[in-house]
């Protein structure tokens, strides 16, 4: 299926150094959309949008911490002052620290939240407040199949997760008379330098077969996603094939979550 309505819009992806940001600003810019890539590390979101322009594809890196609001809003009035209007919206910035609930430090706990939640409230109310006038818009929010599924050693990334996820829906009731859609893409274990970090030097095996000491099924399609995966998940919610889709959160894990 060909996906249409991404071509020629405008679109900001946070999170874009790598991983799954990346392999999204990668999708879109692809699928003809003028990318714009957010993310704190400024050295490698200029790579990732060198990368994209050396490939023929349109893309310009704007560096921002998401937890910083009002450098957030200056970026986001540079994006449609150097590109145009914003038409489509992908938060994917996330960080992860793992820990027993009862472990975890107060600058672990507050860190997560700063940037899974709060960054996506302060990028998604800036752009938002943009979209609603010109009554059209899509924006995805990439949160985790922890959010709606208890994992051992992830409390604060799986609440973090639930609340944007929450947010975003909620957002997504509010701004539907203005015809704005807003959709959550949810993936389970993906191949990606955070995954690789959190496992060390365990391997992806484990993820996989599922660890029953902690109370973790496996992946029933028996393999990691790939970012591109979690990418053409993203695209399609922000075309106009789902163009009366909004408020959906959809599971790209491998059945891991066993999710009904």
């Amino acid at each position: 299926m060909e996906l249409t309505g991404i071509e020629s819009t405008v679109a900001l992806v946070t999170g874009a150094a790598q991983g799954i940001g990346a392999a999204v600003a990668a999708t879109l810019a692809g699928a003809g959309a003028h990318v714009a890539v957010m993310d704190r590390n400024a050295e490698a979101l200029a790579t990732v949008a060198e990368k994209l322009r050396a490939e023929g594809r349109s893309a310009r890196a704007y560096p921002a911490d998401v937890c910083d609001s009002e450098a957030v809003g200056e970026q986001v009035r540079r994006v449609e002052e150097e590109l145009g209007p914003i038409g489509i919206l992908v938060n994917a910035a996330g960080v992860l620290h793992l820990g027993r609930a009862l472990e975890l430090s107060e600058r672990q706990w507050h860190e997560t939240f700063s940037v899974n939640a709060d960054g996506v409230f302060h990028v998604s109310r800036a752009v938002a407040r943009l979209m609603t006038r010109r009554r059209r818009g899509a924006i995805v929010t990439v949160a985790s199949n922890a959010a709606g599924t208890p994992r051992t050693e992830m409390a604060a990334y799986a609440a973090s997760k639930a609340a944007s996820a929450q947010f975003t829906r909620c957002l997504g009731l509010e701004l539907a008379e203005h015809g704005i859609r807003c959709n959550i893409v949810s993936p389970g274990s993906t191949d990606t330098p955070m995954l690789h970090a959190m496992l060390g030097d365990a391997g992806p095996g484990r993820v996989i077969e599922g660890t029953p000491s902690e109370y973790r099924v496996g992946i029933p399609l028996r393999k990691l996603a790939q970012p591109g995966d979690v990418a053409e998940a993203v695209a399609y919610l922000v075309s106009d094939q789902a163009g009366h889709v909004t408020m959906h959160d959809l599971y790209v894990d491998g059945g891991a979550a066993l999710h009904v």
